[in-house]
C-alpha cells in the first residue's frame, strides 16, 4: 500500500488536457486516442530524445522540454534520452546535406552537462534519465536487419529533405537510413506511450509506431511542436549563432531577447514561456518594447530566477539609455577576436565584423578583422552584448 501511495496522482482536468494538446503544438497523432488516455487517469510514459551534437542546448529545444514539463505537472512519467549513440549516425531531418559522423570523444564532451541543462526546466527527481547507447550499442546485424525489414527505401526517400537532395544530385548515405530505425527502437526500449519532437522529426518519430507493434507493444501517440526562427529571422542554428543558449548568463540572455524582431515576440511567448495565453494577448497589445522586455524578463526568470532577471533588466536599461557596460558582462582572456568570441561560428563572427557590429568600448572604434588582437578592453557586439577582455 505504501508503494502505491507514492505514485503521483494524474490530473485529468479537461481544460488542462486541452491546453496540453494545443499550446505549442503543430500536430498530434492520434489526437483522439491521446486525449482519451489523458482524461482516463492512466499514467503515461512520455519520451523525448536529444542528440548531443553541440555542448549547449538552445531555446529551440525548450519547446519540447516545456511540453515535457506540462506532462510532468499533470503527473505523467517523463523519460528523457540523451542520444549518445544516435549522435554517431547523425540525423539529417533538418539538413540539406548529410551530417558527418561524430567521434566518441566529441559526443562524450558534448553530453556532459545535458541532464544539468534539462534540469533548468524539468524536475529531475521525477525524470527517468537514459542514454540510448544502453540498448543500441549491443544490437547485432540480425536484429538491425529485423528492424530494417519494417520499412522501405521508398518511404525514406519520399521525405521532402531527402527527395530534394536527391533531385539536386547530392549524396545520401546508407548510414542515414539507420537513424529512424534507431529512434524507433528507443521507443521500444523505454516502452513509450507518447513521443515528442519537432515537425522536422515527423518521419523519425512515426518510426516508433510500427517498431512497437512489431515488439507487441501498444503504438505510441505523437505530439509534434512547430519550429521557431532564430533571432535573426532565419532558421535557428547553433552554427549560425542566432540562438539563445540555455546556459547563457542572465545579461546575455536578456540582451539577445531584446535583439529579436518585434514580430517574433508573440511566438516566443507561446512556445518558449508558460505565461498564460490570455495574458500574452494583452501584453502584445501594448508597446512592442514593453512586450519584448516582459518576454526577456520571463525568459531569464525561467532559467536563472526572478532576482537575476531583475538585475539583467536594470543592466540592459542602463546600457541602452546611458551607454554603460553591465557589471556581470562575461570575461575573456586577451587574444584574437575569433578566440575571444567562442559562442558563434567563425562565418557569423566575420559577418558581424564586416557589418561594423563589433567595436571597442574603450576606443569607440570598429574592429576590422576577426584576427585583430584585443586586450584590456571591452568588446561590444551589436547593441546589447559586451565581453570584458582582461
Amino acid at each position: 500500500m505504501g508503494f502505491f501511495s507514492r505514485v503521483p496522482k494524474v490530473n485529468t482536468d479537461e481544460r488542462a488536457v486541452d491546453v496540453l494538446l494545443s499550446r505549442g503544438v503543430a500536430e498530434v497523432i492520434v489526437k483522439a486516442d491521446l486525449r482519451r488516455k489523458l482524461l482516463s487517469g492512466e499514467r503515461l510514459r512520455v519520451k523525448l530524445g536529444i542528440d548531443p551534437t553541440s555542448p549547449d542546448l538552445h531555446i529551440g529545444r525548450s519547446i519540447p522540454l516545456l511540453k515535457l514539463r506540462d506532462f510532468q505537472n499533470l503527473g505523467h512519467q517523463v523519460v528523457f534520452i540523451v542520444g549518445d549513440f544516435t549522435a554517431v549516425i547523425g540525423d539529417t531531418s533538418d539538413k540539406d546535406a548529410e551530417r558527418p559522423m561524430l567521434s566518441n570523444e566529441v559526443i562524450e564532451k558534448n553530453k556532459k552537462t545535458y541532464f544539468e541543462q534539462v534540469g533548468k526546466i524539468l524536475d529531475l527527481s521525477k525524470v527517468e534519465l537514459r542514454y540510448n547507447s544502453e540498448w543500441l550499442k549491443p544490437l547485432n546485424y540480425r536484429q538491425i536487419g529485423e528492424h530494417a525489414d519494417l520499412f522501405s527505401v521508398a518511404d525514406f526517400i519520399a521525405r521532402d529533405v531527402i527527395k530534394r537532395r536527391l533531385e539536386q544530385g547530392k549524396r545520401v548515405s546508407l548510414r542515414e537510413l539507420l537513424y529512424p530505425l534507431m529512434q524507433g527502437y528507443d521507443s521500444v526500449a523505454v516502452e513509450a506511450d507518447v513521443e515528442l519532437g519537432g515537425m522536422d522529426q515527423k518521419f523519425n518519430v512515426l518510426a516508433g509506431r510500427p517498431m512497437q507493434e512489431h515488439f507487441k507493444q501498444r503504438p505510441q501517440d505523437i505530439l509534434l511542436n512547430p519550429l521557431i526562427e532564430g533571432l535573426d529571422g532565419a532558421k535557428m542554428s547553433s552554427s549560425r549563432g542566432n540562438v539563445i543558449a540555455l546556459t547563457a548568463v542572465p545579461g546575455d540572455m536578456y540582451g539577445k531577447v531584446m535583439s529579436m524582431a518585434d514580430g517574433q515576440v508573440a511566438t516566443y511567448f507561446e512556445l518558449c514561456t508558460r505565461v498564460p495565453m490570455e495574458e500574452v494577448a494583452e501584453i502584445c497589445k501594448g508597446h512592442p518594447k514593453e512586450a519584448k522586455m516582459r518576454l526577456a524578463r520571463e525568459t531569464v526568470t525561467l532559467y536563472h530566477g526572478a532576482t537575476a532577471a531583475q538585475k539583467a533588466e536594470q543592466d540592459w536599461t542602463n546600457t541602452f539609455s546611458k551607454g554603460e557596460v553591465p557589471q556581470d558582462a562575461p570575461t575573456a582572456a586577451a587574444g584574437k577576436l575569433r578566440d575571444i568570441v567562442k559562442d558563434v561560428s567563425t562565418s557569423e563572427l566575420r559577418r558581424l565584423v564586416e557589418q561594423g557590429a563589433v567595436s571597442s568600448v574603450v576606443s569607440g572604434k570598429k574592429i576590422s578583422s576577426i584576427d585583430e588582437s584585443v586586450a584590456d578592453d571591452v568588446i561590444r557586439i551589436g547593441k546589447h552584448r559586451f565581453i570584458k577582455v582582461l
